[in-house]
């Protein structure tokens, strides 16, 4: 018989509980929800707020199928808000926002990775904040990551930008950074700008293209995610990898002293003891006192 569990007044249905979704550590679905609802909830449900949401779903753990859906579900529950999105090929498209508790439990009962786009669904293709993408191709591996992290830390505050980090929860880390709202296309062109003078500047290290031939043992700085069309995953998401790794806001001195790829490896099981100590540490994306105008850009 599937549970039956209200969260603040909603009915939900959570169904497999004891079904292991990561076979390398033996974690269940029972515990990915408990990893939603109460570890993680009061911090990614900041970052999935007002963003339409899309889904990597794995509901048989990440060795089996895995497939990328933004439309809402079937069976998406009439109390999960949605909202428009801008779409060339359907101009009545829908997604999930997860606004709340409730929402949040509904979307992992699916099993699946949050994903979202640099802007708010009441100003599309209006990004309020900027992504780089480091993606190392081997034998790189997520410290030289952070070499180039450290670079473009110091490259956007000379245009007086705060940049945070975050682990991808695979192989790379994303660096975000806040902004006042601009059309998603100039904060791509200011992205590649930054991509291309990091190649320049750590022409061993740093790459700005994806061509395959180029990419081994450098960090693509992927600029892309910037696009109105993309999404990245979002702050807490687990991943659909061989263990429940996270994509896990990080310290600056913790890429600073990153000397092995397992040092910026983060799993659900950390996770409360992270937020115990740090509490968000990408909490500052959501500060109006860090926000910063697109250079180039009126204040």
């Amino acid at each position: 018989m599937t549970p039956i569990t209200e969260v603040e007044g909603r009915r939900l249905s959570l169904s497999n509980l004891d079904k292991v979704l990561y076979p390398a550590t033996g974690t269940t679905k029972g515990e990915v929800l408990h990893y939603y609802a109460a570890t993680v909830a009061g911090a990614i449900l900041p970052h999935l707020r007002d963003r339409p949401v899309s889904f990597l779903r794995y509901p048989d753990g990440p060795g089996g199928q895995l497939f990328f859906t933004k439309n809402p579900p079937p069976g998406t529950p009439d109390w999960v808000h949605t909202t428009p999105v801008p779409r060339s090929e359907d101009q009545a498209a829908r997604q999930v926002m997860v606004q709340d508790l409730a929402s949040l439990m509904w979307a992992a009962n699916l099993v699946v990775e949050f994903h979202t786009p640099q802007w708010r669904a009441d100003a599309p293709e209006t990004a309020d904040r900027m992504v780089f993408d480091l993606d190392p191709g081997s034998p790189a591996t997520v410290v030289q990551c952070c070499a180039v992290a450290l670079w473009l830390r110091e490259r956007l505050a000379a245009d007086g930008l705060f940049a945070y980090g975050k682990t991808s929860g695979s192989k790379g880390l994303h660096l975000l950074v806040p902004l006042e709202p601009a059309p998603s296309a100039e904060v791509s062109a200011y992205a590649k700008r930054l991509a291309v003078e990091a190649e320049s500047a750590l022409p061993e290290l740093a790459l700005h293209r994806m061509k395959r031939a180029l990419r081994p043992g450098k960090v693509f700085v992927d600029f892309s995610q910037n696009s109105a069309s993309k999404t990245t995953a979002t702050p807490y998401t687990l991943r659909a990898r061989t263990e429940p790794t996270v994509s896990a806001p990080v310290t600056w001195d913790e890429i600073e002293a990153c000397r092995n790829p397992e040092d910026l490896v983060f799993r659900a099981d950390g996770m409360a003891a992270r937020l115990e100590r740090y509490g968000d540490l990408l909490g500052p994306l959501l500060d109006p006192d860090r926000v910063r105008p697109l250079p180039g850009r009126a204040a």
